[in-house]
């Protein structure tokens, strides 16, 4: 995205996208920072907004459920036989790779959301129900985000048989009906809880009424995970802003969130002052494969 920005503006700048793919991979790098350094002005949300307040991030771990894990371990070691030969090529399937580890991450969620006939609590859902009921009770409303709308629902039938005041937002949503909800969302007097799919929820929305958010299933890219938050950290809010990302521990989400703090690296020695020195390998490869499927 940052090469066809810059290609569009400064045409030739950064030369080929297979030169630029290589240059940010390696020890060339320093060259692309010198390059954009005078066409890159960047102001900060915390520059420019200094009335807001806080916004608190925290990852709370769960644990697999034992049938949670059993299933977990079968497809890990799926993958492993199919991607990780001694003799395959670096570069192999990494589309294929990334494609089958959406199946670790709903599991993650709850099985249910690879197996219908799977009857069993999630600790992410039951979790979820715990938090919000305190919230609720304390006044506070709240926004649920998951990139897998099938997540949604079981959020969804379990705010029901709880009878929590709740609505939604996702990609079956038309415009107008989206902002009929977002106004009965913000001009309500009391507590509710938004779930919105992170694909269609993550732009565009004034929801500073909430002040709590939940990352259902956290990914790697971190721009996604804090367009989603800034729904309700913007100009407008005035309670501290909490933002807790559901994790479960011993499993790729773990390992996720150590990709996420590399690539957040690459992204702050693009936009801010950081030294070639400072910047690591960036590129998805295979010892990154290898990394989210150890054991």
């Amino acid at each position: 995205e940052f090469y066809s920005v810059m290609d569009l503006v400064v045409p030739g700048l950064l030369g080929t996208y297979q030169r630029f793919q290589k240059w940010i991979g390696d020890e060339y790098k320093g060259i692309v920072l010198n390059r954009i350094k005078p066409f890159v002005l960047r102001r900060t949300k915390e520059m420019i907004c200094e009335e807001l307040p806080d916004k608190i991030e925290s990852d709370v771990y769960l644990d697999l459920s034992p049938s949670q894990k059993s299933m977990y371990q079968f497809i890990v070691e799926s993958l492993k036989k199919e991607f990780l030969p001694k003799n395959s090529a670096a570069n192999q399937g990494v589309i294929s790779f990334l494609a089958a580890l959406m199946r670790l991450r709903q599991i993650c969620v709850s099985p249910a959301l690879i197996d219908k006939e799977y009857q069993e609590d999630s600790p992410k859902i039951n979790y979820l129900v715990r938090s919000v009921q305190e919230l609720i009770l304390e006044g506070h409303s709240a926004l649920i985000f998951s990139q897998f709308t099938s997540a949604l629902d079981l959020v969804q039938a379990a705010f029901e048989k709880q009878k929590f005041p709740f609505c939604r937002i996702d990609g079956k949503t038309s415009k107008k009906k989206r902002q009929t909800i977002i106004n009965q969302f913000q001009e309500s007097k009391d507590p509710g809880v938004m779930l919105l799919s992170l694909k269609v929820g993550g732009v565009g929305l004034n929801l500073t009424k909430a002040s709590y958010v939940f990352h259902l299933d956290p990914w790697w890219n971190p721009a996604v995970e804090n367009q989603a938050s800034d729904r309700v950290h913007r100009i407008g809010q005035t309670k501290q802003v909490m933002i807790r990302r559901l994790i479960m521990h011993g499993s790729i989400e773990e390992k996720l969130m150590v990709l996420k703090e590399k690539k957040m690296t690459l992204f702050k020695s693009v936009m801010n002052d950081y030294t070639i020195n400072e910047l690591g390998d960036t590129r998805f490869s295979k010892k990154d494969m290898e990394f989210l499927l150890e054991d």
